[in-house]
């Protein structure tokens, strides 16, 4: 059956990861800084673990895990190692509990970084800085079992064919806990299913369908040939396939883009309907709108059964 997920924070339980910026962080002197880094990343920590234990009790089966949990890790400035940490010890120990707890529920962990993660752009220090984030999101990933690090394919800067050549030489020199975790999604501006189907049959990775990605920037397929082309792609691999849905916030419209609070039934596809997946709930009333879906399909409460191999 589906197996739905929540995207990243709560509406609802008193369940809050916190952050800085680098503005505040740059008022400080390098000590007081890692003292204030430290008190965040093990806050988050912390909360992550509640987190797990909230996605079990709401009978979810997946959780998109925030990037920043270690807020400014990969800043060219005020970057730090998690050994720099007074607190590195509990940390990983509260991480390794939220790896246990997420086996035991068998819940699936995900992370989708951030806009300016772009292996296609021609400029070298864009690179740089998004090889930094995969890097630290594949250390995290590591540490609590995540096995999906989620990438758009970023602009086409001029010429489509050649930034997907660069994107695919970057993929291709990707460490391996990077590597074995990165999957492509279609985007609503630029990138369509049938753009990235090439790239990730030749390199083995897996392609996450965004059914509303699809629907503003249609590319001749149809949804159930997106469907099973993406699911292809993870049978490739032995695992079980990952899909987005949301509904647009003012209609089907002018801008269908921005994302509503819930999903509309009628924005789920049919063809879904019998799928072994898990799906995305990417709606601004978060645990909201995923129960609510759960209901509107007549979902079960997830009981950790299945895997997310074979």
């Amino acid at each position: 059956m589906l197996r739905l997920g929540l995207c990243c924070l709560f509406r609802q339980a008193p369940i809050k990861f916190r952050t800085t910026t680098a503005r505040t962080i740059s008022r400080l002197v390098r000590d007081a800084q890692l003292a204030r880094l430290d008190q965040l990343c093990l806050e988050n920590a912390q909360q992550l673990l509640s987190a797990l234990d909230e996605v079990r009790r709401l009978g979810v089966g997946a959780f998109r895990v925030l990037s920043p949990l270690f807020p400014l890790y990969t800043h060219p400035e005020y970057g730090y190692q998690l050994e720099e940490l007074p607190s590195a010890g509990p940390i990983q120990v509260t991480l390794a509990e939220v790896r246990r707890r997420k086996e035991r529920y068998r819940i699936r962990l995900s992370f989708h970084p951030d806009q300016f993660v772009l292996l296609s752009s021609p400029r070298p220090e864009v690179t740089e800085a998004s090889l930094r984030e995969l890097n630290y999101q594949a250390e995290l990933a590591e540490m609590i079992g995540a096995d999906v690090i989620n990438l758009h394919a970023g602009g086409v800067y001029g010429d489509k064919a050649t930034a997907l050549h660069r994107l695919a030489a970057q993929i291709e020199s990707l460490p391996e806990a990077v590597r074995q975790r990165l999957t492509l999604e279609n985007d609503d501006r630029s990138y369509h299913v049938v753009d990235l189907l090439p790239l990730c049959e030749k390199l083995n990775v897996p392609l996450v369908y965004d059914v509303h990605h699809h629907r503003c920037n249609p590319d001749g397929l149809t949804i159930e040939e997106a469907t099973m082309a993406c699911k292809q792609t993870w049978d490739r691999v032995k695992r079980e396939p990952y899909l987005h849905i949301s509904s647009p916030k003012q209609g089907w419209g002018a801008n269908p883009k921005p994302h509503a609070d819930f999903i509309e039934l009628s924005d789920f596809p049919q063809e879904w309907q019998s799928l072994r997946a898990t799906l995305d709930v990417e709606a601004k009333a978060k645990e909201s709108a995923v129960l609510r879906l759960k209901e509107q399909l007549n979902l079960p409460d997830w009981l950790g059964e299945g895997s997310i191999h074979g």
